[in-house]
């Protein structure tokens, strides 16, 4: 048994195996494709997910690749898309909507607009404009607890900033289910990388899931998570151990963010390090927030840092 001192770590699951651009069925009422966009930020690759039979919403159609947009017309042929839904507008998840919402006519509804968790530093638009989809323009956004009704499915918006400031998830009631986006995954932790998230929203999105209900995900990438209250209560701890490590390194002495990341990430892939540095960042920022860090001069990837 575990508690808040000592939590259970998550139980990452990396057995999802699934035919890209084939759509199969997963439940009564959902169909998943997986789009070939595999790496290390996205798995398998995106799925994209088809609610109902006959009349149907797609959820994240994926990246702006024709290849991905015939596969899904072709596997929805005989079929009308009623509505493109979108979780959130980084480039794996929303680029494709506008593509879609030419070739069926359908309204792209979902998260807002991307927006920034707080006033962009010097050169942070660069990495703003590589990691999102800035030209997504939905015809209706959806505030937390609006519904989308389908043909015998019912969609309820659940908002869920932290990964990216406008996310959503779903809520499926007809089958207790969620689809969670990027914000809780099976296979890994999600990146939460200033200035785009925010680790203090994030935080907070996971403990508002840990007090619903559903008894599924169905996430934006990998395969669905089950028991879904205790593994969000393992990802909470999860990031409050990351927390507690940067705590105990700035304890030691002043420290930039790569420092931290070559102490409390060894072994770390390469490729890996440039997410782990901002999802550092994004755990000093909210610390400096709450009056525990301290930095000199500007918050920034580069500066120092220390315990107040």
């Amino acid at each position: 048994m575990t508690d808040e001192t000592t939590p259970e770590p998550p139980r990452f699951d990396l057995s999802f195996d699934a035919e890209p651009r084939r759509l199969v069925e997963v439940s009564p009422l959902v169909r998943r494709m997986l789009q070939p966009n595999s790496g290390p930020f996205t798995f398998r690759g995106t799925n994209t997910y088809v609610v109902g039979r006959g009349d149907v919403a797609v959820i994240d159609p994926g990246p702006d690749d024709s290849g991905n947009l015939a596969a899904l017309l072709a596997a929805l042929a005989g079929e009308r898309v009623r509505h493109i839904v979108v979780t959130h507008t980084h480039r794996d998840h929303s680029p494709l909507a506008a593509a879609l919402r030419q070739a069926t006519g359908a309204p792209i509804v979902g998260c807002a607009p991307h927006r920034a968790a707080r006033a962009l530093a010097e050169g942070e638009i660069a990495r703003l404009d590589a990691a999102n989809d800035l030209d997504y323009a939905p015809d209706a956004a959806l505030a937390d607890g609006e519904a989308l009704r389908g043909d015998g499915f019912t969609l309820v918006a659940v908002a869920t900033p932290g990964h990216t400031m406008n996310h959503l998830a779903f809520r499926l009631p007809e089958e207790n289910a969620l689809f969670s986006g990027d914000h809780v995954m099976a296979w890994s932790t999600s990146i939460v990388a200033p200035p785009d998230g925010s680790m203090s929203a994030y935080m907070a999105s996971l403990d508002a899931l840990r007090r619903r209900d559903e008894a599924l995900y169905w996430p934006g990438h990998g395969g669905p998570v089950a028991d879904p209250q205790r593994y969000v209560r393992a990802l909470l701890g999860h990031r409050r151990q990351r927390e507690a490590g940067v705590l105990a390194r700035l304890a030691e002495r002043a420290m930039t963010i790569p420092q931290i990341v070559e102490l409390n990430y060894s072994g770390l892939d390469p490729r890996l390090k440039g997410a782990a540095a901002l999802s550092t960042f994004a755990h000093v920022e909210d610390l400096v927030a709450r009056g525990l860090v301290a930095c000199d001069g500007a918050l920034t990837l580069e500066a120092t840092y220390r315990r107040a």
